[in-house]
């Protein structure tokens, strides 16, 4: 009994906690990094269009309208739809070890982060799974350029059901809420949209 209680408080920090545990790090590029350009699939920068709104944060609106100066496409309302839906994929791609579905959303330094937790799961023998319980809430904390990059930090409130199979045992599967920053960056002035994911870090709900 002891056993299987030690168990389960491990895997209830596998998933989700083992991303900001890892890429809370400083694993993003960094500006003397000089980052190549990464494609990330269009949900980012795809020319969609989403409701539009007032941002009520006057400092978070001046940050955007800087952003805009340097980048007149983006749009924090689209941009916020992709970021939700990169959310989704980033998570339940980690979770399967599913590495061609991550590469393109991530920027370098973070998809070896990935690779090294997926690899150490193989050797394990393990196996996980994770799907969102309901749309997660997305809420755009910053837009600003640095130098050539632009970044946007986006809050993702979700509730994530979990469950892992370790090598010989049985299932185990439990819903947690977490709350998180992703910090997603792109190149500017190149004539790709696409963003990608630099950092994760934990938050308060």
């Amino acid at each position: 009994m002891t056993f299987q209680i030690v168990i389960f408080a491990v895997i209830a920090a596998v998933l989700l906690f083992q991303l900001y545990n890892v890429l809370g790090k400083k694993v993003g590029r960094q500006p003397e990094d000089n980052p190549k350009p990464i494609a990330v699939p269009a949900a980012l920068g795809g020319a969609a269009e989403a409701p539009k709104g007032p941002v009520a944060d006057p400092a978070l609106t001046a940050a955007i309208a800087g952003l805009k100066a340097r980048d007149p496409n983006f749009d924090p309302h689209r941009f916020l739809e992709g970021a939700r839906q990169a959310y989704e994929t980033i998570v339940g791609a980690y979770a399967k070890g599913d590495r061609e579905a991550l590469r393109p959303l991530l920027t370098d330094k973070v998809m070896g982060s990935f690779e090294a937790g997926i690899a150490a799961r193989e050797a394990r023998g393990d196996a996980e799974s994770a799907e969102l319980v309901h749309a997660p809430r997305a809420d755009l904390e910053l837009a600003t350029a640095e130098g050539d990059r632009a970044l946007a930090k986006v809050r993702f409130l979700a509730e994530v059901r979990g469950s892992l199979t370790p090598s010989g045992g049985e299932t185990v599967t439990e819903e947690r809420r977490t709350a998180e920053i992703w910090t997603f960056e792109r190149r500017l002035g190149t004539s790709d949209p696409n963003w990608a994911l630099a950092r994760v870090e934990p938050a308060t709900a």
